[in-house]
């Protein structure tokens, strides 16, 4: 299904080229000025360029052709050049009643039969998601919702740290501590000799300390550094501890990130794309891109039109080891080898920009993607606490995720405690599904490449744009809905506009497809967000102003019951893109 605004470029498109204009001229959009008209057209303003004429003048015209047309109530040009217009109330009601029918519920599918593959997560394993990982899962989470419901195949990848210097660290502290474990011998035989087993407590202490050991501790970090090489060169016993920390690591990752309802369809690792690192270097080898700097192998990336300093990527340090790019480059690879990709994604720290320039421009130098193969690097910024910079614990430390899910689980149980509409038995799902949803749309409401400010009695909010509000409105029509004795499947006709406030409520779900199209050309959540606040608040005011159980009259009560019914409909599913789960009651 289009989204409205295409539509009616269509409609004006054509009333421009029958009135001796070129048909790009009929974008149309919504209105600046809400009170004014629901849609503008300024396309009169560069036909006045191309024709010479005045642009009040072009809009005369189209608009005397357009008021002709009974999708529109008035179609007005309006000084110095605007073409302003109202659609009819049938032709709004038969749209919204298109999008209640619409298997995809209005979501236009714009990107139907596309493949994409997007990376995002990016914890390291061995050590516990902090803040930090928040901000990419939630993201990268609703971007691919997103574009798998505007008709794209995505296959989301955590793309886990689990093959770097953190693991080497992990080992030699392990070492130091158990060096009878069998795993340090040299004659340890995977298919003979077990591997102690680990748990969760123990990795989130070993890593921290030994990280910090190593910074001050010159003949411990070598020896790290050493355990790093000899597993990623197929030491056998450090790689059967090597599994083990996976095995660990995996499950509590899955744990903290089911609580988020963030889900991935590969669990890769850096250690995945090694394989591919050989065939990468005979790659740049072949085409002439590696050149040795101070003892590395580099490959230049700078253009020619750059206008800040792009230095060339790094693929070998000196010492012959790999750095990121080089895992990077070599999961493209395999990612192109998987699952032929037209786009490849990546949601991560805005901070790593110039690194996927680097990699990007390598990349298609190297021939590793097709050339219209998209790259794209969705960055995002940091979420701070009340003081402008990165949040922090009481105490000043980075706070871990799982922490950080509690405290607004334990929020919302607090906000929750005087409700009599929800039962004992649900209180706890409740509690977490309204701290989640706070957490989630606090953030995502906020355009991803900005940093915002983390407010947790804010984001809480039974009132204003908060995820807890918008729960609140499904609840109220699930209400409405049950008392009515209407199902939640129910599918009714919306049958008329019976006033302002139908009129807006309709005009909100209409411009949903829009809000669709730009979240996703933009990756960007928080358009999501304000077509969702937009939808409920203007429910408040329908709700307000119209007694919807209490109508005598059955044909409008009936057009009502449909039209909340969809508002309903078009608000679960909006949030379900956003990640976030609705409850029955609050």
């Amino acid at each position: 299904m289009r989204a409205i605004t295409e539509i009616l470029t269509d409609i004006v498109s054509e009333a421009f080229e029958k009135c001796g204009y070129d048909r790009s001229l009929g974008c149309v959009t919504e209105a600046d000025r809400p009170d004014l008209c629901q849609f503008q057209c300024n396309g009169a303003f560069g036909g006045a360029k191309l024709y010479h004429k005045p642009p009040f003048s072009i809009a005369e015209q189209v608009a005397r052709e357009l008021a002709q047309d009974s999708r529109f109530s008035r179609a007005e040009a309006m000084k110095p050049g605007f073409i302003n217009l109202v659609v009819s109330d049938e032709y709004l009601v038969e749209y919204v009643n298109s999008i209640a029918n619409d298997p995809y519920l209005g979501i236009p599918q714009i990107c139907r039969g596309k493949r994409a593959v997007i990376d995002y997560g990016g914890p390291n394993v061995a050590k516990p998601l902090h803040i930090g990982h928040l901000r990419s899962a939630i993201i990268g989470e609703s971007i691919k919702r997103l574009a798998r419901a505007c008709g794209c195949t995505v296959y989301g990848d955590i793309h886990l740290g689990d093959w770097g210097l953190q693991i080497g660290l992990v080992i030699t502290e392990l070492r130091v501590r158990h060096p009878e474990w069998k795993c340090f011998s040299e004659d340890f035989d995977a298919e003979k000799d077990s591997v102690e087993p680990l748990d969760i407590d123990l990795l989130n202490e070993v890593y921290p300390y030994a990280s910090a050991k190593s910074k001050t501790d010159e003949e411990y970090s070598r020896a790290a550094h050493k355990a790093t090489y000899e597993l990623q060169n197929g030491r056998p016993g450090y790689i059967a501890l090597w599994r083990e920390i996976l095995r660990v690591s995996v499950a509590d990752l899955k744990a903290n990130y089911d609580k988020l309802g963030v889900t991935f369809d590969c669990w890769y690792g850096e250690s995945d794309a090694a394989a591919y690192e050989p065939e990468l270097m005979r790659i740049l080898t072949s085409k002439g891109l590696l050149r040795e700097s101070e003892g590395a192998q580099v490959v230049d990336v700078a253009e020619p039109d750059d206008t800040f300093p792009i230095p060339p990527v790094i693929i070998k340090k000196s010492d012959n080891s790999s750095i990121y790019a080089t895992t990077d480059l070599a999961t493209i690879i395999q990612r192109v080898r998987d699952f032929s990709p037209d786009a490849i994604w990546y949601v991560v720290d805005n901070r790593q920009s110039l690194h996927f320039t680097q990699v990007f421009r390598c990349a298609r130098r190297a021939g590793l993607v097709c050339e219209d193969t998209e790259l794209g690097f969705f960055g995002f910024g940091t979420m701070n606490g009340s003081d402008g910079k990165p949040y922090k614990t009481r105490d000043g430390g980075v706070m871990r995720l799982s922490d950080l899910i509690d405290a607004v689980t334990s929020a919302a149980r607090e906000k929750l405690e005087g409700s009599s509409f929800v039962s004992q038995a649900d209180r706890e799902q409740t509690s977490r599904r309204v701290g989640v949803a706070a957490l989630k749309f606090g953030d995502l409401m906020n355009y991803r490449a900005k940093d915002y400010i983390f407010d947790m009695d804010k984001f809480l909010s039974f009132e204003g744009k908060t995820g807890t509000y918008l729960l609140y409105t499904v609840t109220r029509i699930n209400s409405i809905l049950k008392k009515a004795g209407v199902s939640e499947d129910a599918c009714l006709p919306v049958s008329g506009v019976y006033s302002e406030a139908d009129r807006e409520l309709l005009l909100c779900a209409a411009l949903c497809g829009k809000a669709y199209v730009r979240a996703y050309e933009e990756k960007a959540p928080n358009y999501l967000c304000d077509s969702a606040y937009a939808i409920a608040s203007s429910f408040s005011h329908f709700y307000h102003e119209n007694r919807i159980l209490d109508q005598q009259d059955p044909v409008k009560r009936e057009s009502w019951l449909a039209l909340i019914s969809l508002v309903r409909r078009l608000l679960i599913k909006n949030l379900d893109i956003l990640g976030i789960e609705t409850v029955e009651n609050m």
